[in-house]
């Protein structure tokens, strides 16, 4: 009999925030999908589960010994350290594809690291500012775009 048992029903499902991210990542096994989206989707998953992203900690902040810990993990490990912690890793398909980096977020959570003075410290406001201020510029660009097709002279 199993040491370890969890409650699958108290776990954090991270698939159910996930779901966009795992059709790109179905999508890129057939057709070419941009990295920067992928990185855009990930980072959105972050911030609906954790209200953080990987942008908004140093990797300096983790010990040696945690890089060599998660260097060294796998699927199996990644498994049980995620339910240990409160998260289930699992989705319809199997495991999720982005298992390491949600074990990043979540050794970073259990450190306390996800906090706003290391996000200060890392620049995670400015890259956020960054990417809000240009996916506004791109819809404005859309909007008066389309604005101008519906103008007739």
């Amino acid at each position: 009999m199993s040491t370890i048992a969890f409650d699958q029903f108290a776990l954090t499902r991270i698939a159910d925030f996930a779901r966009s991210l795992s059709r790109l990542h179905r999508a890129s096994r057939r057709q070419l999908i941009d990295d920067d989206q992928i990185d855009r989707e990930f980072n959105a998953v972050c911030m609906s589960v954790w209200g953080y992203t990987t942008d908004d900690f140093r990797d300096e902040l983790f010990s040696d010994a945690d890089h060599v810990w998660l260097d060294s993990l796998d699927e199996a490990h990644a498994r049980i350290f995620a339910a240990e912690q409160g998260y289930d890793l699992i989705d319809d398909q199997g495991m999720l594809t982005d298992w390491w980096g949600y074990c990043w977020m979540i050794l970073a959570e259990k450190r306390g690291l996800l906090t706003a003075e290391n996000r200060a410290a890392s620049g995670g406001d400015l890259v956020r500012m960054f990417v809000v201020a240009n996916v506004a510029e791109q819809s404005r660009v859309r909007h008066s775009a389309m604005w101008r097709s519906h103008l007739t002279f």
